[in-house]
């Protein structure tokens, strides 16, 4: 992920715009939903708790 503040989205999102949006910024996490873009309220997170995120859901069970 950039540092740079930019927001991304996964390239495995889908074209109906139900997905989210990421971006580090000032050491953490921030997700935002893309439907809303600017608007969109931001949850932000320690880089720790998001790595912990995205491991559990891209473990195979």
């Amino acid at each position: 992920m950039p540092l740079d503040g930019t927001w991304r989205k996964s390239t495995r999102s889908s074209t109906n715009g139900a997905c989210v949006e990421v971006r580090l910024w000032h050491g953490t996490v921030q997700i935002r939903d893309t439907k809303l873009g600017a608007a969109s309220p931001i949850l932000t997170v320690s880089p720790t708790t998001w790595s912990g995120f995205t491991t559990e859901i891209t473990t195979d069970r």
